[in-house]
């Protein structure tokens, strides 16, 4: 017997992808692990008839003699299939876009560092010439939209878009896809997000937005989406929320809108996984009080935060700079020449102030021309350290409106960050 799973909690992805694998494996048959999200739920009872499916707990894994896992490289996230590892008799092929370590050892592999996992299968799928009906094509654009936040996650790739396109070209329906993309609010989803917004805090990690809360919870209702529109109510770039069930145990389900915040990462310090955009954790071990759970998202996050692209790797140097004596005149003579934009003041190694060249712009009078640049110098200079993170001196231009950012160590200035360098940084053209 050959068949084809994923993990358990299974998103429309996961379920997508195994549907995908009987096609491309005649005869395998798809086994969907029993806890599936609510929207797949819903899903599956309107569509049981159409799709042939069967559970973790009707297979018998003696007979097993061949498994596809997709979308998971866990062992432990797998449905009822822990005695076929380790079994020499059995082959195993892995389809998955999860890029980090798994204990998953196949005997063929396909991972790549893809949005969905379906893009990967629906590649294949157009290699082999294989039609797909107006279902299958619906099945897979959804799984593709939600790991993709609809193709606006970080981690979409061209190829994301160019699979979505020829799904919608294979009859994909789209009013379909958003129903269960975006199921309705119920009473119960309604609570939760007033919760949130009343309990959730909110926490400046390096720089980012992040809102974290802890909810308790008496059913299982689809909380993903709740998770979600809170992050945008609130405009944090992650969102971390541990749901304490009324029966024990808790899960945690993560947002994330910034490649610096990767949700699949941290979350697989507590056993689970995901995406870098978004994922989710169930935590068995009730000894951790939420409080306990909640500190160690937030020791996690100040953690993964020192990766990325420093300040440091970002910056112009050498940095022009000039006396406060020096003349306007000068001053304008040093910007044509060098063909810059700013120039930076200082008086024994010590930051004084900074002259752009709109200030120029600001002098009326030609006697102005003869005066020193510190008549005319911003004296209230907003700096940034060289270990900042990037994405850091990025945010606070923005919202300063200011296009020139010193980057001082101590009490020297060492480089400068122009908007030319956060373009660069903003379009990955930084140099490496």
């Amino acid at each position: 017997m050959q068949i084809a799973t994923t993990h358990r909690n299974t998103d429309f992805d996961g379920l997508a992808s195994i549907v995908a694998a009987t096609m491309l494996y005649p005869g395998s048959v798809a086994v969907c692990p029993k806890n599936v999200n609510p929207n797949v739920h819903r899903f599956l009872s309107l569509h049981k008839t159409s799709i042939d499916i069967i559970l973790a707990n009707e297979v018998n894994p003696e007979e097993v003699t061949s498994m596809i896992v997709v979308d998971t490289n866990q062992w432990r996230r797998l449905d009822r299939f822990d005695s076929l590892r380790g079994r020499d008799d059995v082959e195993v092929v892995l389809w998955d876009h999860h890029m980090g370590l798994g204990d998953i050892q196949p005997t063929w592999q396909c991972v790549e560092k893809m949005g969905a996992t379906i893009t990967l299968l629906v590649r294949a799928i157009r290699e082999r010439g294989l039609q797909l009906t107006p279902l299958q094509a619906t099945l897979y654009l959804i799984g593709l939209y939600e790991d993709t936040g609809q193709l606006t996650f970080s981690s979409t790739t061209p190829e994301d878009a160019r699979t979505a396109a020829f799904l919608l070209e294979q009859g994909a329906d789209l009013t379909i896809a958003v129903d269960f993309l975006n199921m309705a609010y119920g009473e119960m989803q309604k609570k939760v997000l007033f919760r949130l917004m009343r309990d959730a805090e909110q926490h400046d990690i390096k720089g980012k937005k992040v809102g974290i809360g802890v909810v308790n919870i008496d059913k299982h209702v689809e909380l993903s989406m709740v998770v979600q529109m809170y992050g945008k109510i609130v405009n944090a770039d992650a969102v971390f929320v541990l749901f304490v069930n009324e029966g024990g145990g808790y899960f945690i389900i993560g947002r994330s809108s910034t490649p610096e915040i990767n949700v699949n990462n941290l979350l697989q310090r507590f056993g689970g996984g995901g995406h870098p955009g978004a994922g989710s954790a169930t935590i068995t071990d009730t000894k951790m009080t939420p409080a306990e759970v909640r500190q160690k998202i937030i020791a996690a996050l100040h953690e993964i935060q020192r990766g990325g692209a420093l300040v440091a790797d970002m910056m112009s140097f050498p940095v022009t700079t000039v006396s406060p004596e020096t003349t306007m005149h000068q001053i304008r003579h040093i910007m044509e020449g060098e063909r810059i934009r700013g120039v930076v003041v200082e008086e024994d190694e010590c930051l004084r102030g900074i002259i752009v060249l709109w200030d120029l712009k600001k002098l009326r009078l030609r006697k102005q021309w003869n005066s020193p640049v510190k008549a005319f110098m911003n004296r209230q200079v907003t700096t940034i350290a060289p270990e900042a993170l990037a994405s850091e001196a990025a945010e606070l231009m923005v919202q300063k409106n200011i296009g020139h950012l010193p980057v001082v160590q101590g009490t020297k200035v060492i480089g400068i960050v122009t908007r030319t360098d956060v373009i660069n940084y903003l379009y990955g053209m930084l140099p490496t």
